[in-house]
């Protein structure tokens, strides 16, 4: 298996893995939407509230907000040695307290310790009038996708075929292709049709559409696989694709033990 990477920032990824098959890589996917651990607001108490939001809304905007996950720092609450009581190995505790005329944004929401403080500061959670108030205390776990979408770290989640596209020799440089594309990947240059940036081909067939003489052919490797996603910014993207194939390892490395004990 041959990976190389295209983009790869803190919240962004797009890798072309050849050598494998869509059943594998949907199994990453798969792995990246719903079992990679993250920290979501869970519980708040709400002291405060006279705001034009009900109680429950506002909980639900602070679940979603992305917070950062030092999944080294963190255990989860029903595994944790406190037994659930809530500690700081499990447990991570925001303050809000503002007062109006104003907007509450993401920022305002204060942690115990400078390390767990919120990257994004910018989410709007309420706006408040004049006089009125807004006063919690919120407590963050971890948790995984398949639980609840707040603790989703990835999404624009996808993966498509590696586009190959073959020009043949019965082409007139006509120039209908390279204006049909909608990617602008087909250009014609010195007295000749090529493709540039075949990565952001999305297999539309335009080109072979419009070609009068059938000079081009797209279709997709399906040995040859672009996977993209994001992430919230709760966690790295090399963070999230890292732990996802030691979560699959693990499982396969289980299911082979289990069939290995059948007799």
């Amino acid at each position: 298996m041959k990976t190389t990477i295209l983009t790869l920032t803190d919240t962004q990824a797009k890798i072309i893995i050849e050598d494998t098959n869509p059943y594998f890589i949907n199994a990453i996917r798969r792995t990246l939407l719903v079992d990679i651990p993250k920290l979501a607001i869970e519980n708040v108490t709400i002291y405060d509230n006279t705001s034009s939001l009900f109680d429950e809304i506002i909980s639900h905007r602070l679940s979603l907000i992305p917070l950062p996950t030092h999944r080294d720092l963190l255990e989860f609450k029903d595994q944790c040695k406190c037994l659930g009581e809530g500690c700081p190995s499990c447990t991570v505790h925001y303050t809000l307290s503002k007062e109006g005329e104003c907007t509450i944004y993401s920022k305002d929401l204060k942690s115990e310790d400078s390390m767990w403080e919120i990257k994004d500061g910018k989410i709007p959670i309420a706006t408040l009038l004049d006089g009125q108030r807004l006063i919690l205390e919120a407590e963050a776990n971890l948790g995984t996708g398949k639980s609840h979408v707040k603790w989703q770290a990835v999404s624009g989640l996808a993966y498509k075929y590696y586009p190959i596209i073959t020009i043949k020799e019965t082409c007139n440089l006509c120039g209908d292709c390279t204006k049909a594309c909608p990617r602008n990947i087909l250009k014609i240059k010195n007295n000749k049709l090529i493709t540039e940036h075949i990565e952001d081909c999305s297999l539309c067939q335009s080109c072979a559409e419009v070609c009068k003489k059938q000079a081009i052919q797209v279709q997709g490797s399906p040995n040859k696989i672009i996977l993209q996603y994001e992430t919230d910014g709760s966690r790295t993207a090399k963070e999230v694709l890292v732990e996802a194939l030691q979560i699959l390892a693990d499982k396969f490395n289980e299911l082979k033990k289990k069939i290995k004990e059948i007799k």
